[in-house]
């Protein structure tokens, strides 16, 4: 059963951080204001939104190659690692005037979900 749990969970997170990535390239601006804060209108943050969203996408996939490839000890080893970008990013919100609740209710919350996930992998 905690195989499944641990499985199941890494597959889900996986997935939504390959839908976040895919939303950032196909609609950037609805995605930025999503994440917390909102890009210019201008044309000046495509490229960056752009690179998030090619980040997240790759993160995703590699996260799901390492389930199916590699086995649980990758693949938590990733969740950890990748545990990082999350915590980042409740700070980035944070110091560009985000919401808090969207720093620690999103983003923060994504960190501690991400670790959980990691330490049921290793537990398989």
């Amino acid at each position: 059963m905690l195989t499944v749990i641990a499985y199941g969970l890494a597959v889900v997170l996986n997935l939504l951080v390959l839908f976040i990535g895919a939303r950032f390239l196909l609609a950037p601006e609805a995605a930025a204001t999503g994440y917390g804060v909102p890009a210019k209108k201008d044309g000046e943050a495509g490229a960056y939104l752009t690179i998030k969203g090619s980040r997240d996408a790759s993160y995703g996939v590699l996260g799901l190659a390492l389930l199916a490839f590699a086995g649980p000890s990758a693949a938590a080893w990733f969740m950890l690692i990748v545990a990082l970008n999350p915590i980042f990013d409740t700070f980035i919100v944070l110091r560009h005037g985000g919401a808090k609740a969207v720093a620690f209710g999103i983003h923060f919350a994504t960190a501690v979900t991400v670790l959980i996930s990691a330490a049921l992998l290793f537990l398989v």
